[in-house]
């Protein structure tokens, strides 16, 4: 099928698929771009919430028309900087949402929030707004980490804020960023330690990467400054987990940990495969098709104004809509699906995409890699080991024909 646009979306043919899908919100706007960072951010004078409120309560009611029978199982706030939001433009999101798409009970609804003292200050109507689960980008307990990576805040900041969250959420996660420049075994242990000790319920701990486009990119290939080797780099993330399963947080996926029931409920429905709607300039997502396993994947233009003149235009900020057949979905579904420390339940699988799992799955590999401890040795899932999890790309592209 050739990709739609705007301009055809009303001849879309929605799917009776009823059941749960996720609901992502991509608020564009930063205050500064970090030079780590390659999300679709922007840094902007001025911002009119009242007109980016009204455009994406229209985005949301245009796709509400193709996909009607969709029940919102999370909401997600990302960015960007959510926490750059008027809390009203968060009610009414919200609220555009539960009228169009009913909400499943006790439905997570997440927002990312930067740590300085006065986005902090709206964390409390937040909470009054709707949002229940906190997503606080800590980043760094280090000073002079957080300048390198180009954070406006310091770490006395970030602890309050996270001590505000605390006291409004019972839900509330943060995020670090480790494998920086010269940072040793026992650097990471120390600070580690000391996340630990605040007795989170959630944490994302992310190896820093050097990602095309950004500014990092061009510094690092400069010799500006270098990272850890793959050797020191593996030790970290043996020490990450060491340290997090004493705590009892679990990796439950590849770069996220959490205690029994707190995991991100919205994030697990896109390693498990799961439907969830794009909202806003560059957002992604997989709406359900007809045939029996398929999905159109969608993505919305980026550029916040010229997302903005499209959705006067046409209701939507629409880029592209490509149909996936149930082949690639399957295919899709193994390659997220083994990100997560459960991996994949192959009759769930088979039954959902209608393909035998020796059609995609290459058994002369599933067998070497079972035999070399990277694979658990298991029939009925596929599951990555604690040996075979840090070298999940390798085997994904030995694994999948």
């Amino acid at each position: 099928m050739p990709a739609l646009t705007p301009n055809n979306l009303p001849a879309l043919k929605g799917s009776d698929y009823k059941g749960p899908a996720a609901i992502y919100v991509h608020w564009p706007f930063c205050q500064k771009k970090c030079p780590y960072c390659d999300f679709n951010s922007h840094v902007r004078d001025h911002v009119s919430h009242e007109t980016w409120r009204n455009a994406l309560v229209q985005e949301i009611e245009t796709m509400a028309t193709k996909f009607p029978n969709l029940s919102a199982k999370s909401i997600f706030f990302g960015g960007g900087t959510p926490s750059l939001m008027e809390p009203e433009t968060v009610y009414v999101v919200i609220e555009a949402i539960q009228k169009h798409w009913a909400p499943n009970r006790g439905i997570e609804i997440t927002l990312e929030a930067n740590p300085s003292s006065v986005e902090a200050s709206r964390f409390q109507a937040y909470k009054q707004a709707g949002v229940n689960r906190l997503s606080v980008g800590i980043q760094s307990l280090r000073d002079d980490a957080l300048k390198f990576l180009g954070r406006l805040h310091n770490a006395g900041e970030a602890l309050k804020a996270l001590e505000v969250a605390r006291n409004n959420f019972d839900r509330v996660s943060f995020d670090l960023i480790y494998a920086r420049p010269q940072q040793s075994l026992t650097d990471w242990e120390t600070e580690l330690k000391e996340a630990l000790a605040f007795d989170p319920t959630h944490l994302s701990l992310y190896q820093l990467t050097i990602e095309e486009g950004t500014a990092f990119y061009h510094q690092f290939h400069r010799g500006k400054f270098t990272l850890p080797d793959e050797d020191e780099a593996a030790e970290l993330y043996g020490l990450t987990q060491q340290l997090t399963e004493a705590k009892g947080l679990p990796a439950y996926e590849t770069s996220n940990h959490a205690a029994a029931g707190e995991e991100s409920q919205h994030n697990l429905c896109y390693w498990q495969g799961g439907y969830y709607v794009g909202i806003g300039p560059g957002a992604h997502g997989r709406l359900p098709a007809q045939d029996h396993g398929s999905a159109y994947a969608h993505a919305q233009i980026k550029r916040p104004e010229d997302w903005m003149k499209a959705v006067e235009a046409n209701g939507t900020g629409l880029e592209t809509l490509e149909y996936v057949d149930a082949e690639d979905r399957a295919v899709e579904a193994l390659m997220m699906g083994l990100r997560l420390r459960d991996g994949v339940d192959i009759a769930a699988w088979e039954q959902r995409f209608g393909y035998p799992a020796n059609q995609i799955i290459n058994n002369t590999e599933l067998l070497n890699m079972k035999t070399d401890g990277f694979i658990t040795d298991r029939s009925d899932k596929l599951q990555l080991s604690a040996k075979g999890r840090p070298l999940l790309n390798y085997i994904l592209q030995k694994l999948v024909t």
